[in-house]
């Protein structure tokens, strides 16, 4: 197999790719920003390739003769607006080392949050974006997802976009895995009703590598395998847990409420709150996506949700976090 680069290799969603294209053969040049990153990719089987995705360095030259730059790395947070400059610097960086190292196809990782669909819709990767978002996380990767293929454009590079919803599975402790974690715990006593799109980290890693030969350039896949309601997914995690204990469900105002008082007292100590109001407004939209593009041209099989959710609980009770 011909060597790939990819970015965020020692992060959650990077992780499941890097461990995907190393069990299918790849060469693996992985971007590590620190020493402890540098770690955990060699570790896994990579090459580390030191420097950060956000400045141009000696680091873009390990992009030549690779076949495709698989871009992962970027700042996750609902709550945090200044994520937008990073992902949209990291994005840059990336397509115009990838233009000078001739690099025929980049891999850009978005998120299914661009889609924009509204509520009570299911989108689908054409439905037509309203041009106002939820979350400065939204925005930060439309922006970042139009940037690419701008950039692919004019530099002459395939750009294949993913778009994966909320990523579970074992590893990931972080989230909204900590709903999951939370109730098998016991501490869950309060949520909201709506629907939460999930996909599982082997899906979502398997649909990056799928894409880096079955992708249309140009084309974005939505990459999301079960859409439950809160109650679906409580139950389901309760019968694989055997855990069972009552929850109440608040009403949207209180939600939004309590984001609101969560982020003042936050905002006003200068740190990035863990709760807000754009998570708030995530949570009530309640996202459902049609994930048919996938299946039909990445040839991506979804894990049944009983499986995967079987393996995050028994890794939870493995590592002591339930």
């Amino acid at each position: 197999m011909p060597d790939v680069f990819l970015t965020g290799g020692s992060g959650w969603l990077g992780g499941g790719v890097l461990r995907r294209l190393l069990a299918d053969g790849y060469g693996v040049r992985a971007l590590a920003r620190s020493d402890e990153a540098a770690r955990i990719v060699s570790a896994a089987g990579a090459e580390p390739v030191r420097g950060d995705v956000t400045e141009a360095g000696s680091w873009t030259d390990a992009l030549r003769d690779c076949s495709v730059v698989f871009h992962v790395a970027g700042k996750v947070s609902m709550c945090d607006p200044g994520q937008l400059a990073v992902n949209l610097a990291g994005t840059r960086t990336v397509m115009e080392a990838a233009g000078r190292a001739g690099v025929p196809r980049v891999v850009f990782t978005s998120s299914a949050a661009t889609i924009g669909e509204a509520r009570g819709e299911v989108g689908t990767e054409s439905t037509p974006h309203p041009g106002r978002y939820l979350s400065a996380y939204a925005r930060s990767k439309h922006e970042a997802e139009q940037l690419a293929f701008s950039e692919g454009r004019r530099l002459g590079i395939e750009v294949v976009s993913v778009n994966p919803s909320s990523v579970q599975g074992p590893g990931r402790t972080h989230g909204s895995a900590r709903i999951f974690i939370g109730y098998l715990q016991g501490r869950l006593r309060w949520a909201v009703k709506t629907r939460l799109p999930l996909v599982s980290i082997d899906d979502a890693a398997a649909a990056h590598v799928l894409a880096a030969t079955r992708g249309e350039p140009g084309e974005r896949y939505l990459i999301s395998g079960w859409h439950p309601t809160v109650e679906e997914a409580i139950a389901l995690l309760g019968e694989i847990g055997a855990v069972e204990h009552p929850v109440r469900y608040l009403p949207w105002w209180a939600l939004a409420t309590g984001a609101t008082a969560v982020e003042g007292l936050w905002r006003l100590v200068g740190k990035e709150p863990p709760y807000c109001r754009a998570m708030a407004r995530e949570v009530r939209h309640g996202h459902v996506f049609d994930t048919t593009k996938s299946e039909r041209e990445l040839g991506l099989a979804y894990t049944p949700p009983r499986e995967w959710l079987a393996e995050t609980v028994e890794w939870y009770r493995a590592q002591g976090v339930v």
